[in-house]
């Protein structure tokens, strides 16, 4: 771990800057002028702005080696309203950096400073400041804009904090480690009314409730039981007031899942849920069904490199090998489809708030456990010749 009290008391003044500011996907551009000015401060090779939208690939070279691995950080923050009276709170209504992404750029700002003075690899390292992570379309902007032509490399390591896991602590594994994202909308149509007399037309509300308490036995009763597969409903929307039924209501969530087989299914039953339910109560419904984030897949190699990065880093004792995936989704995984990669988890302390919730805030005690297992991995996967 990196000893540079002077380099944490700037990372920890970036983190809180960048929290009190939080940008929504795209909208990164305050974040993005921020994160360029700093890589141009610490004296990189290369600094592109404006990479699929709002993005920032800096560029640091090293000896005379050919090799070039890249490290990636997502920028953007969540609409969220943020609550608490910390000092930096967000100043943005609306918006806050709920999952931590203020860290991750933090922390990658840090290593990215640290190997500019220090060297000690031979080759390239690409440092990616992404945009939009949250919607699960900055990735695919991003390699839209051929950053693999302009700026190559050969493989790709990023990461993402954990509250509930100690500060200074390590997870990864081998092979899936993070679902797929589906999205789903159902619309029902029907003819709305007066509260008292609902036999005069088809309202949906009821139609769409027992489609909601129908879409339960999905995972429950028709998938594979060891499959793994998630349904959430997120949202119930009506057209209705106190004393009108509705005649449009509108169904939203998400499924999670490992395979495509089982995506595929997930949204074969729901199709099938939702027009026989609709038939049942004499209404109609459409179904949108997108799959927006694929599944995340480690390099079991590289998983194997990262674990002893880490081991380096933080300490044996610091590091484990994840029992099991999680369910929550990455657009890291886009970068996968072109090379190897792996995805860790670094500890945000037991006591952390959940991701995504309104009182969350990133410990910046885990910031220097970032910068450590970054460099850690740099001179692992650059060695200087001996």
């Amino acid at each position: 771990m990196t000893s540079d009290s002077a380099l944490l008391r700037e990372m920890v003044a970036w983190r809180r800057d960048l929290h009190a500011h939080p940008e929504f996907g795209f909208e990164e551009r305050r974040t993005a002028a921020f994160v360029a000015e700093k890589l141009r401060e610490f004296g990189l090779d290369e600094v592109a702005e404006g990479v699929g939208g709002t993005g920032i690939v800096g560029t640091l070279r090293r000896g005379c080696g050919q090799r070039s691995i890249a490290l990636r950080a997502d920028m953007d923050a969540l609409r969220i309203s943020e609550q608490g009276t910390r000092p930096h709170r967000s100043r943005h209504a609306g918006t806050m950096h709920a999952c931590g992404h203020d860290g991750h750029t933090a922390m990658l700002l840090g290593a990215a400073r640290q190997l500019a003075a220090e060297g000690g690899f031979d080759g390239t390292v690409r440092f990616l400041f992404q945009p939009a992570e949250e919607w699960g379309r900055g990735a695919l902007a991003m390699l839209d804009d051929r950053l693999m032509e302009r700026f190559p490399f050969e493989e790709i390591h990023g990461l993402h904090n954990l509250p509930g896991l100690g500060i200074g602590r390590f997870e990864t594994r081998p092979g899936p480690i993070m679902s797929a994202e589906d999205n789903f909308e159902i619309v029902l149509t029907g003819i709305g009314g007066h509260a008292a007399r609902p036999h005069t037309g088809s309202e949906v509300l009821v139609a769409a409730c027992a489609t909601v308490m129908s879409l339960q036995t999905i995972v429950s009763r028709r998938l594979d039981p060891t499959e793994v597969g998630v349904v959430s409903v997120t949202e119930l929307i009506t057209d209705g007031t106190r004393n009108a039924l509705p005649g449009r209501a509108r169904i939203l969530g998400d499924a999670r899942s490992f395979r495509p087989e089982v995506s595929a299914e997930i949204e074969r039953q729901m199709r099938a849920i939702a027009e026989g339910t609709a038939r049942a109560y004499g209404v109609t419904a459409e179904v949108a069904y997108t799959r927006e984030f694929v599944p995340l897949l480690n390099d079991p190699a590289l998983t194997e490199v990262a674990l002893a990065a880490a081991a380096a880093a933080l300490g044996a004792d610091a590091v484990a090998v994840a029992r099991a995936p999680m369910t929550g989704s990455e657009d890291f995984a886009r970068f996968l489809a072109h090379v190897p990669g792996c995805f860790v988890f670094l500890g945000n302390s037991e006591g952390s708030a959940p991701l995504h919730n309104p009182t969350y805030d990133f410990d910046d005690a885990a910031l220097p456990h970032g910068v450590a297992y970054h460099v850690a991995l740099v001179r692992r996967r650059l060695p200087v010749p001996s």
